[in-house]
């Protein structure tokens, strides 16, 4: 008997909680809720023990993944496959082994110097309720730390940072070499936003392989082995820890191979830029900052993607003046105008401006197929290398 009203009682407690708190959330001011929060929080905090630290996987501007986030990812892993019930694989280096890591809303320990710890995988939803055919879009993921507010010194001065020099060896150590393609800026935003798209990077070519003067390729390879370490060097003289190469020479002489060549040497992931697709000077900066360190960053036939020369622009308004009386080819013109406006500027700051400043151990490289007057600003900041054919 005691039992059983024992639950009524709990039951008509719970039933007036959920009373009172739907009173609140339908008739309470909305200016004053924020206080509420506020002081209820200072007052739960003088009871609860634990100290929270989130992570969020992307900064406030969503430009760029947070570095911190992809580490603790990466550190988390091992943890993951041990404790975790609900997991996510990928495929890693070679393609001959699995990584795992946390689903959303999945909770391991972890522990340091004795201490226990708690990392929690969550994501949270906005709160305004709206028909989208794109339901996720405004998810947000992040990574949750709770310990006790007694181990505060620890955990924020040492072990966070140990976290960090963690995963960051992890994600060498696993690391697979990636072809990245820059997509369009509709796919910029909302449902699987994404600025680049990759597959595996597989390429064969190698500089044992390519069929060129042994002393060029002996002093390439010099040059960007000597690059690879030179870290120090480049913060000494207060320059960005970056390098530029120019390869220009007929189809087929190997330019392609030579980049391929260079990532497997340096073991680099190569993004390839698709100028054409990229609509202003705004756009290629919003991708540089998407690109990560150890990378190489390529941009072939510049003398053909892009009015970089000013060529083209006295041919266009000849044609336009042509087309006036024609409602067909005046609407085809107004097609061409939503084409790339990427300038030769833009172009140069990209490669050694202050945006090129976004990240470090990078290569950019350039292809063209014969040389062209406008290329002698280029050539004044990178290396340049001329490809021929070596065998008819």
């Amino acid at each position: 008997m005691a039992m059983s009203e024992m639950f009524t009682q709990l039951g008509s407690v719970a039933a007036g909680i959920m009373f009172l708190w739907a009173m609140f959330q339908q008739y309470f001011p909305y200016q004053l809720r924020p206080h509420i929060q506020k002081y209820s929080q200072k007052l739960v905090s003088f009871v609860y023990p634990c100290i929270h630290i989130t992570v969020q996987e992307y900064s406030a501007d969503r430009w760029r993944r947070s570095e911190a986030y992809v580490a603790i990812e990466d550190y988390l892993s091992s943890n993951s496959s041990s404790q975790a019930k609900r997991l996510k694989a990928d495929i890693i280096k070679d393609s001959q082994s699995v990584a795992l890591s946390m689903d959303d809303h999945e909770e391991v320990t972890d522990e340091f110097q004795g201490v226990k710890l708690w990392w929690a995988s969550s994501k949270s939803s906005p709160n305004t309720q709206s028909f989208s055919f794109y339901p996720a879009s405004d998810e947000k993921r992040y990574y949750c730390l709770t310990f006790h507010k007694r181990y505060r010194d620890l955990i924020v001065g040492t072990y966070l940072n140990h976290v960090i020099k963690e995963g960051k060896a992890i994600a060498v150590r696993k690391r697979q070499r990636k072809l990245y393609t820059n997509n369009t800026s509709e796919n910029w935003y909302g449902y699987k936003r994404s600025v680049w798209s990759h597959v595996p990077f597989e390429h064969p070519a190698t500089f044992e392989t390519l069929a060129m003067e042994s002393k060029e390729k002996e002093e390439i390879v010099t040059d960007l082995t000597i690059f690879r370490a030179r870290k120090q060097y480049y913060s000494k003289i207060g320059k960005a820890w970056k390098r530029g190469y120019l390869l220009h020479g007929p189809p087929g002489t190997g330019k392609s191979s030579m980049i391929a060549a260079m990532a497997i040497l340096l073991n680099y992931d190569i993004y390839d830029v698709e100028l054409t697709s990229v609509k202003d000077n705004t756009e290629l900066r919003k991708l540089l900052i998407e690109t990560t360190s150890k990378s190489i960053i390529v941009i072939e036939d510049i003398d053909c993607s892009l009015n970089l020369t000013g060529q083209r622009k006295k041919k266009k308004e000849e044609e336009k003046e042509e087309s006036k009386d024609d409602p067909l080819l005046m609407k085809g013109k107004e097609n061409e105008s939503k084409e790339s406006k990427v300038t030769l500027s833009g172009l140069l700051n990209f490669i050694d401006g202050l945006w090129s400043t976004c990240g470090e151990e990078r290569l950019i490289v350039f292809t063209i197929g014969f040389w062209a007057p406008f290329l002698c600003g280029v050539k004044a900041q990178i290396v340049s290398a001329h490809l021929s054919h070596l065998f008819k």
